[in-house]
């Protein structure tokens, strides 16, 4: 769909995200201590670890400052009881959100994240009021131009990718990603065969990958953008997904 790229929504995130990176190093410490506090601190035992460190490095957090956040969640009786809870509501424009967080107190996240939602013009919802619109995979983005398309294909499959989607509306100044999409069980293999063969990754997450967008402009759009930064920036909020699809006319005129 012309003027409807995933890729600049994704890039639109990623450039918010390096504004933010200091708050988004202290959100990846975050998951890293609490997997390590859960699992223990080998990542080759510890799945859940292997996630955080992967996403802190996609974010170019520093090694020695995943080493520290190993080490401390790790250690006898160091840090706090976080649990993961999962959020969902709605939002301008009649778009979807969940949010997935890591707290040391339900109540106040709760809280917070409702109040978020009411003063940006959404409201939260129950458990499964949004969920079924999304569908958990793992998602690899490979750079334009660092392998051929019908390579990549070859190799993504040939490891257990799902699918390998080219990027939308690609420009010679703005080339954009391949999406390469997994089952949460193939997302370690293929992301690892992918690096193993010199292809470089942009970024690869477990991600709630939604299976219809929707289109948001003007007003709506703004207070959308306005409402996913507000959550974005409470502590306790890890990632946040939604179903929105901003047009690349939109995204520039929003900044």
């Amino acid at each position: 769909m012309a003027g409807h790229s995933k890729w600049a929504n994704i890039r639109h995130r990623k450039e918010r995200q390096d504004n933010k990176k200091g708050k988004i190093w202290s959100k990846c410490s975050k998951a890293i201590m609490a997997a390590a506090r859960a699992g223990g601190p080998d990542p080759d035992t510890n799945l859940g670890l292997r996630y955080a460190i992967d996403e802190a490095k996609y974010a170019n957090m520093p090694k020695d400052t995943i080493k520290r956040a190993i080490e401390k969640g790790a250690g006898a009786g160091a840090g706090e009881d976080w649990s993961e809870v999962v959020y969902e509501g709605f939002a301008p424009g009649g778009t979807a959100v969940i949010v997935d967080a890591l707290t040391d107190n339900k109540n106040r996240t709760v809280s917070e994240i409702r109040n978020i939602f009411n003063k940006g013009g959404g409201n939260l919802g129950n458990s499964g009021a949004v969920a079924f619109m999304f569908e958990t995979k793992g998602r690899v983005l490979i750079p334009v131009g660092k392998i051929g398309e019908d390579e990549l294909m070859m190799k993504a499959l040939e490891a257990g990718a799902d699918d390998v989607e080219p990027p939308e509306d690609s420009t010679p100044e703005e080339p954009g990603c391949w999406t390469v999409l997994t089952s949460p069980a193939n997302f370690m293999l293929v992301k690892d065969t992918l690096e193993a063969a010199g292809i470089p990754v942009e970024e690869a997450e477990i991600a709630k990958i939604p299976g219809d967008q929707v289109e948001v402009r003007g007003d709506d759009a703004r207070k959308l953008m306005n409402l996913i930064d507000a959550l974005e920036d409470n502590e306790d909020v890890q990632k946040v997904h939604t179903n929105a699809m901003i047009p690349d006319d939109e995204l520039s005129e929003l900044g």
